[in-house]
This record gives structure tokens, sequence and C-alpha cells, in this order.
């Protein structure tokens, strides 16, 4: 996967997560990148370790799957770290 791609995939997975955890939801779209970035890494890294498979291709479910899923331990760790939560 390239790196538009990676960045697409972290964008929206990001976003996700953010969705799910709303009340633990930090900034706008760029807080969405970051997060869903780190997280499609911290997903991959996982996915190594735990499952023995790592990020595929733009199109595989297990990337997004492993982005989303390292994307929702990133927003909770760093709420965990900061204590920021949202104001909504």
């Amino acid at each position: 996967m390239g790196l538009l791609g990676f960045l697409i995939v972290g964008l929206i997975c990001g976003t996700i997560a953010k969705a799910i955890l709303k009340d633990r939801a930090v900034g706008g779209w760029l807080a969405s990148l970051v997060i869903g970035v780190i997280g499609a890494l911290v997903g991959g890294w996982l996915g190594s370790m735990i499952f023995d498979t790592d990020l595929g291709g733009f199109f595989d479910i297990k990337t997004w799957l492993l982005a989303l899923g390292g994307s929702l331990i990133v927003l909770l760790v760093y709420t965990a770290i900061t204590g920021k939560r949202s104001r909504a």
C-alpha cells in the first residue's frame, strides 16, 4: 500500500474510532488523521505480534480491521494519558 492509501485508511479509521468513542474524541480532521495513521502502525504491529499477519493492500479487510483496532487503542491511550475529553 502506498503512502496516499495509508493516509486515506488512517483518516477514515481515525474518524470511525472517534465516532465510536464519542466521549473521548478530541480535535478535528487533522487529529483524526494522526490518530488513524498511528493506529494503523500500532494495529499492524499488534497484528504481526498476536495474529502473525500484517497490513495488506488497500482493499484488504484485515488492513481496515487492524487500522481501526489500532486507532481505538491509540485514542484510548491518548485520553488516558492526557485526561482530555470532548466538551460535547
